[in-house]
C-alpha cells in the first residue's frame, strides 16, 4: 500500500507542474525595446525593466509591444477638477502575444510616477468583451473583481488574430468618477472609494496609457476635455 501511496503522490504532482507553469504567464522581452518617443516616459511592474517593453510612434499613432505591463505617459500632460480622457486603442491582431486576452487603456490621477511610491488608477478594456478598473496607491488595488466584468459595450474580436479596437474614457465628475467604453459608461464610484490611503493621493495628476503584460496595439487621439 505504501508504494501505491508514493506513487500516486508523483504522478499528481507530475500532473500538476504543466498547470503551474501555464499558470504563471511570464512576460516576454521585446527585442529592441524601450522608449523612443519624445517628451514620454514609462515604469514597468515590479522590478521589470522599461526596455523589456516598447513605445515608439507610427505616424500619428503610439505603438505599444510590451513584455512586462507597462504604463506609459508623458509629464506633461496633466489634469485636475472635472476633466475626461480619452483615446481609441486597437489591437491590430487579438492575443498576438499571448495565449488569452489581456487588458489595455487610460489611466488618470499620476502622482510620483516611476517611484515605489505612484499612485494612479486605469479603466482598460481586452478584446473578450471584458473590462477592468485597477490601481496603484502605491500597492495594487482592484475596483471591479479579480478578472474584471463583461459588458455589452466592450468590443469582441471576431477570433484570435483578428482586429479590435476600443474607445476609453476616464472622467472626473464633480464626486464621481466614471470608466466609459466605446460611448457608454460602464462603471461609476465615488470619488472617497478611489482617492485615500492605499488608494490614488488625488484624481489630479498625470494621465496616460497602461498595457499589460504581451501584448501590442496602438492609440490614436489621446485627449484632456475640461468637463
Amino acid at each position: 500500500m505504501r508504494r501505491v501511496y508514493v506513487s500516486a503522490l508523483a504522478v499528481a504532482a507530475i500532473t500538476l507542474v504543466p498547470a503551474v507553469s501555464r499558470a504563471q504567464d511570464d512576460a516576454k522581452k521585446v527585442a529592441a525595446g524601450g522608449i523612443t518617443v519624445q517628451g514620454w516616459a514609462g515604469k514597468a511592474d515590479g522590478t521589470a525593466s522599461i526596455n523589456d517593453s516598447k513605445l515608439s510612434k507610427e505616424g500619428d499613432a503610439l505603438h505599444v509591444m510590451t513584455g512586462p505591463a507597462v504604463s506609459y505617459w508623458n509629464p506633461a500632460n496633466k489634469a485636475s477638477g472635472n476633466y475626461t480622457v480619452k483615446a481609441t486603442f486597437s489591437e491590430p491582431k487579438f492575443q498576438s502575444l499571448n495565449d488569452h486576452p489581456h487588458p489595455y487603456g487610460i489611466f488618470i490621477g499620476g502622482n510620483d510616477l516611476g517611484t515605489d511610491q505612484a499612485s494612479l488608477l486605469y479603466c482598460a478594456a481586452q478584446g473578450n468583451g471584458v473590462f477592468i478598473v485597477r490601481g496603484f496607491g502605491p500597492t495594487a488595488f482592484r475596483m471591479n473583481g479579480g478578472r474584471g466584468e463583461s459588458n455589452a459595450a466592450v468590443h469582441k474580436a471576431a477570433g484570435v488574430g483578428q482586429p479590435v479596437t476600443q474607445e476609453i474614457a476616464v472622467s472626473v465628475k464633480g464626486d464621481k468618477v466614471e470608466c466609459a467604453v466605446n460611448g457608454t459608461v460602464v462603471a461609476s464610484y465615488d470619488k472617497s472609494a478611489v482617492v485615500g490611503a492605499g488608494k490614488l493621493k488625488s484624481t489630479d495628476g498625470v494621465y496616460g496609457i497602461r498595457f499589460a503584460h504581451n501584448t501590442e496595439g496602438t492609440v490614436t487621439g489621446l485627449t484632456m476635455t475640461k468637463n
